[in-house]
């Protein structure tokens, strides 16, 4: 086989990644820092606000209108990601995508009981270390030891 013929090879033998933004949305209870986690829509386990990049908006508005869309949280966003994480995620066709999940952190001001997904979604306060035990993903559980 050329050269040419194995460069071709392996990237078709490469599926591409997707890319998602992710909101680790931040307060301070009692002086120490807490992380909302949401359950997922499809199986309840616990994870962060967290979806497609949106026209119009930077990674880290996009990842700001992902926090008051799934958890309902109003606040600040940093432009600089904490870091990113990796993921499977289902599609109804039974095809998984590989997904890249970069991460921003948003400093609460709000917490409001009126979103776009209340009644869908169970929300808990904890800290960082508790929330790094309960998500799923390990490089999630990465970002969230290291707040």
């Amino acid at each position: 086989m050329s050269a040419l013929g194995e460069i071709i090879a392996g990237l078709l033998g490469r599926r591409p990644h997707y890319l998602q933004v992710g909101a680790i949305c931040l307060r301070r209870h009692k002086g120490k820092p807490e992380v909302l986690l949401i359950s997922s829509l499809g199986t309840g386990r616990w994870i962060i606000p967290k979806g497609w990049p949106m026209k119009g908006r930077s990674l880290a508005g996009a990842a700001l209108q992902e926090a008051w869309e799934e958890a309902g949280i109003r606040g600040k966003v940093r432009h600089t990601p904490l870091g990113s994480y990796f993921y499977l995620k289902m599609q109804d066709s039974g095809m998984a995508l590989r997904c890249e999940v970069r991460v921003f952190a948003v400093e609460t001001d709000s917490l409001s009981e009126h979103y776009p997904e209340a009644g869908r979604r169970e929300r808990e306060w904890v800290s960082p270390e508790i929330a790094a035990e309960r998500v799923a993903e390990e490089g999630l559980k990465a970002i969230l030891r290291a707040l």
